[in-house]
């Protein structure tokens, strides 16, 4: 017999970088973080579920053992950007079909002591070989919107300003010095044409952690309406759609098929936006706008935090950050907050329905790895 999945509780590091930590105390703040505001004993988590991208060989291990709550299941999941909801998509199956009734999920990653930039790409994939790394991904996809529906490079910064904004009252983001003008981030410096500095993400340090269980009628729980992950389906440039498009779609119209519920019911949402191109395409594939009109939300006021439906208020990954593994659970615990109505400067006006999107993966001959998509709600 299925049972209804609830989000208990949530946890977070700060996020930045932070070379000199050990990589298991950013997963321990966040996991103290989560127990408490589940409040719960740890001897009550009944399975550990991991996702981690880069993280050492062996790191849920360690962090299981200074929990000090061993011999319970404890695995790992690697999906690139999507691990650590990958991970919670694992955990609500696992309780939705009653095999656990709590789970802690930790997202973690150290990327400040691998990368001084941008993520070398796999040397064995297509885009490895190529000398690709993400951020010329993420450039090809903008130059082919810029040439199908004429996006303006105003409307690409705007997203920046719009999300740096929200980062300043983010006191666990990353990156908070000041809150650029659009010219201001055209003219930073070029990345990838037309990405420029200001419209990447940078690379992060952090861990997210949330605690999965069954209803057990607890005001401040949230519902768990959907979750939905998918793998990419084969993709190259005869595709009909950018990379990453599909996906997204696909997860999203069977999110919203779970939750019963359509993209105008979404009071505020947490997408992944490593590039301010991937918010448009990302919006535009949860069904926000259509296709080619994602790219006047963030200039209209519709995507801002008092708008019509927010969409990143933590600051998303360009302001808080971008820890691989742990970014969907950033992305879950401030959804959770909004809900609750706990985001202090940040709290959105209407938030009884939340959506969290995350993508991960490079091209490969494939349409990303994976796409996670989670609906949630407030309890009335």
């Amino acid at each position: 017999m299925s049972k209804q999945p609830m989000l208990w509780g949530v946890g977070t590091s700060a996020y930045g970088r932070f070379p000199e930590q050990r990589v298991e105390s950013l997963a321990w703040t966040a996991i103290a973080e989560a127990i408490r505001d589940a409040g719960i004993r740890p001897d009550e988590v009944e399975a550990i579920i991991v996702g981690s991208v880069f993280g050492p060989p062996g790191v849920a291990t360690r962090v299981q053992r200074g929990l000090g709550i061993p011999g319970v299941p404890m695995w790992t999941v690697e999906n690139a950007c999507a691990s650590g909801t990958s991970a919670y998509h694992e955990a609500v199956e696992a309780v939705r079909l009653g095999r656990f009734r709590c789970v802690l999920v930790l997202g973690v990653e150290q990327m400040s002591t691998l990368f001084s930039g941008a993520i070398v790409p796999e040397a064995t994939d297509p885009e490895g070989a190529a000398s690709l790394p993400l951020p010329g991904l993420y450039a090809l996809q903008a130059q082919r919107y810029i040439g199908e529906f004429g996006v303006a490079p105003e409307q690409l910064a705007a997203i920046a300003v719009k999300n740096k904004r929200n980062g300043m009252d983010n006191p666990r983001a990353q990156l908070r010095a000041s809150i650029p003008t659009v010219a201001e981030v055209l003219e930073s410096r070029m990345i990838a044409e037309p990405l420029t500095f200001l419209q990447c993400c940078p690379t992060s340090d952090g861990a997210g952690a949330a605690i999965v269980g069954v209803e057990r009628g607890v005001r401040g729980d949230l519902r768990i309406e959907a979750s939905v992950m998918v793998s990419g389906a084969l993709w190259d440039h005869r595709s009909e759609d950018v990379w990453g498009f599909a996906s997204v779609a696909r997860a999203a119209a069977l999110a919203f098929e779970q939750a019963d519920c359509a993209p105008q019911d979404i009071d505020v949402l947490e997408v992944h936006d490593a590039f301010t191109i991937g918010e448009i395409i990302t919006l535009e594939a949860l069904g926000l706008a259509p296709r080619g009109k994602g790219a006047e939300l963030a200039p209209s006021g519709h995507s801002a935090r008092d708008g019509a439906q927010p969409v990143n208020p933590s600051g998303g990954l360009l302001s808080r950050g971008h820890p691989l593994g742990a970014t969907g659970l950033a992305q879950l615990a401030e959804i959770a907050w909004q809900l609750r109505g706990v985001a202090g400067d940040r709290q959105v006006r209407r938030h009884r329905t939340g959506l969290v999107e995350t993508m991960g993966g490079g091209a490969a001959g494939m349409d990303g790895n994976a796409c996670v998509v989670t609906i949630l709600s407030a309890q009335q």
